[in-house]
């Protein structure tokens, strides 16, 4: 991910403890690098992952990744979608709402 795609909280973080995120960063490759699935499917793995945790850092970072490696916003909107019946309608969309303020739509 470029320097500027990090949320300033994230950048931070990098900044004043550079070793941490290096270290953090190296466990993301290596666990995406330890099986057969490529990254879109990994990352929208992690997108549900995020949206079950209600991370909204972590939906909007795992957004933005799945879309580098060629998720479509409907790809996106599914994975979430699918949730529901395990982590409930309210979690399901609050993870759309923070998904559609990444892909600037309104949801309306």
């Amino acid at each position: 991910m470029s320097e500027e795609m990090y949320p300033g909280w994230y950048s931070f973080i990098k900044e004043k403890h550079g070793k941490f995120i290096q270290a953090l960063e190296q466990l993301g490759e290596a666990v995406r690098q330890e099986g057969p699935l490529d990254d879109k499917t990994a990352h929208l793995i992690q997108l549900a992952g995020a949206a079950a945790s209600r991370s909204v850092g972590a939906v909007h970072s795992h957004t933005r990744r799945a879309l580098k490696a060629g998720a479509s916003p409907e790809e996106i909107y599914h994975a979430l979608i699918l949730l529901t019946s395990t982590i409930g309608f309210p979690h399901t969309s609050a993870a759309l709402s923070w998904v559609y303020g990444i892909l600037g739509e309104a949801g309306e």
